[in-house]
């Protein structure tokens, strides 16, 4: 496994992060293809055995149960001090007022609700899962701040957003005085490289760790275009970032198709090596349910694709609708 620090932090995550996303309670939330805890926990210690010290999750997940499981399955496999754990704030967790947001009241609650869950003292890194238009920046980035300092985070992070809202949630925080973000978690693959606009440079030069999600477009480009799976059919979600753009984008999958076949590798292998390369990113976070998945996630770090094939991989590409900030 290769490791990287975190941005400018002394943080040193493993190059792949484990997106806990998949392993919940199919009964609750609303993702009713996920593994359940059983099913589960040989793909978290198996990440392990790889070198992957990366777990990303969120409090939204499965109402929660995401965080329940991947805590007791890390709880058993490996020493707290080995492993860095990330999850997120924002989305609705209750019914009624308060029940969702960046809002002083719901990070200083909820970062103790994801704490019981995951059955630890401290997350690593705490991040915002979306722009919370209703709260003044100023009040989140102080509750960040206060949560740093009282021990229960050691970092904090955000997610997809606008480059305008990162940079401002930025300045407020230096000029306050406050903790920083240090990782930006955004929506990055061969099918959405929108965010290389402004988002990717504004990272390099703020030197902000990009820990990107969906790096295999929800698995369209590990693929033949026509074949589902059992997530792809209900992913409501994931249909809607793709829908617009379908007839350039089965182009590209068709190129890493090609480049795969000469290489003799999975399709998976390419699609992630060209993730890996793209500057700043740290991290991609990958999701398993098959155990080929974290296999193919760790060759791909072995790959490094020519300068001939990553032109050939990017010049299908056409500009998307700016998405993923739902």
């Amino acid at each position: 496994m290769q490791f990287a620090k975190l941005g400018k932090t002394g943080l040193e995550v493993s190059r792949l992060a484990l997106g806990c996303m998949s392993y919940g309670d199919p009964a609750r939330g609303n993702h009713e293809w996920t593994l359940n805890e059983e099913q589960s926990r040989p793909f978290i210690k198996r990440a392990l055995e790889l070198g992957i010290n990366f777990f990303d999750s969120a409090n939204i997940y499965s109402d929660g149960s995401s965080e329940e499981i991947v805590g007791r399955a890390l709880k058993d496999y490996a020493s707290r001090d080995e492993v860095v754990i990330a999850t997120k704030v924002h989305g609705q967790m209750r019914k009624g007022p308060n029940g969702k947001g960046l809002s002083r009241k719901a990070i200083l609650s909820e970062i103790d609700h994801s704490l019981r869950r995951l059955g630890t003292d401290y997350v690593d890194l705490y991040q915002i899962h979306r722009w919370d238009y209703e709260t003044p920046i100023e009040e989140t980035m102080e509750a960040l701040h206060d949560v740093v300092k009282s021990g229960k985070v050691r970092y904090i992070g955000a997610s997809s957003m606008y480059a305008w809202q990162f940079q401002k949630a930025l300045f407020t925080a230096e000029r306050n005085g406050w903790t920083r973000f240090v990782s930006m978690q955004n929506y990055l693959n061969l099918l959405y490289r929108e965010e290389e606009r402004e988002m990717l440079p504004l990272c390099e030069e703020e030197n902000i760790g990009v820990i990107p999600w969906s790096p295999l477009a929800r698995g369209r480009l590990t693929r033949d275009w026509e074949e589902t799976s059992n997530r792809s059919e209900s992913d409501i979600f994931g249909r809607s970032l793709y829908a617009a753009t379908e007839d350039a984008d089965r182009k590209v999958a068709a190129v890493v198709k090609e480049i795969a076949e000469d290489r003799g590798v999975p399709r998976a292998q390419i699609a992630l090596a060209w993730v890996l390369q793209k500057k700043p990113v740290t991290a991609p976070i990958i999701g398993a349910t098959k155990p080929h998945h974290l296999e193919d996630a760790a060759a791909a770090l072995e790959i490094r694709l020519t300068d001939e094939e990553i032109l050939r991989l990017e010049e299908p590409y056409v500009p998307h609708p700016v998405t993923g900030f739902a």
